[in-house]
C-alpha cells in the first residue's frame, strides 16, 4: 500500500489535468500516479486532489472518473 507525501492518509488522490482518481491500494494505479506525479511535477503545479470523505463516490461526486 503505497502513498504520496502530501496525501500520507488518503486512498483515493485526483490528479486535475485530467480529472482521474486514482486508488493508492491497487499497486499498478499507485505505481501509475506517481510515474505521472514525478514527469508532470504535478504536486509543484498543485494538481493533485484528496477527498473527504476519503472514498470514491466522493471522488466522483466532485467530477472526477476511474479509468
Amino acid at each position: 500500500m503505497g502513498r504520496l507525501r502530501r496525501f500520507p492518509n488518503h486512498r483515493f488522490v485526483g490528479t486535475r489535468d485530467d480529472m482521474v482518481v486514482h486508488d493508492c491500494d491497487d499497486e499498478a494505479r499507485f505505481s501509475a500516479l506517481e510515474a505521472r506525479v514525478a514527469a508532470d511535477d504535478l504536486e509543484r503545479r498543485n494538481l493533485l486532489a484528496g477527498f473527504g470523505p476519503d472514498t470514491l463516490a466522493e471522488a466522483r461526486n466532485r467530477g472526477f472518473s476511474a479509468r
